[in-house]
């Protein structure tokens, strides 16, 4: 079940708006995704600073079936990264709308947020 209170790509990433800074948003994998790479042993996250634009590969999630690109899901600078997945990357598996989220973006324009998909919308192009 996604949360409701998310928004998600096409890309299997999920955006949580309601960061606890304005114009922040915490990003992170969906569990459809989690389940289709099967357990995850390395995550590599863009670095604290960098710049990136919507769609921009920015990292990559590795499992014991694949390698996967993380696309950004909207434009912005990086303001942290969770740090927890270099030493249990497997949080992404057990919790990843929680503990397992990669990284937070403060958004070049925060209307971009708009375009993203609800849970409903998000839940029928898995289906």
């Amino acid at each position: 079940m996604n949360p409701e209170d998310l928004k998600y790509t096409a890309e299997h990433e999920w955006v949580r708006v309601d960061g606890a800074e304005p114009g922040t948003v915490r990003i992170g994998i969906t569990d459809y995704a989690q389940e289709a790479l099967g357990d995850i042993v390395y995550v590599s996250l863009p670095e604290v600073g960098a710049r990136l634009d919507a769609g921009q590969a920015c990292g990559e999630v590795e499992s014991t079936k694949s390698v996967s690109d993380i696309y950004a899901p909207l434009s912005g600078v990086v303001t942290a990264r969770n740090e927890a997945l270099d030493g249990a990357p497997e949080l992404v598996n057990s919790d990843p709308y929680g503990e397992g989220w990669m990284f937070e973006l403060r958004l070049a324009d925060a209307a971009q947020a708009a375009g993203l998909l609800d849970a409903a919308a998000y839940a029928a192009s898995t289906a």
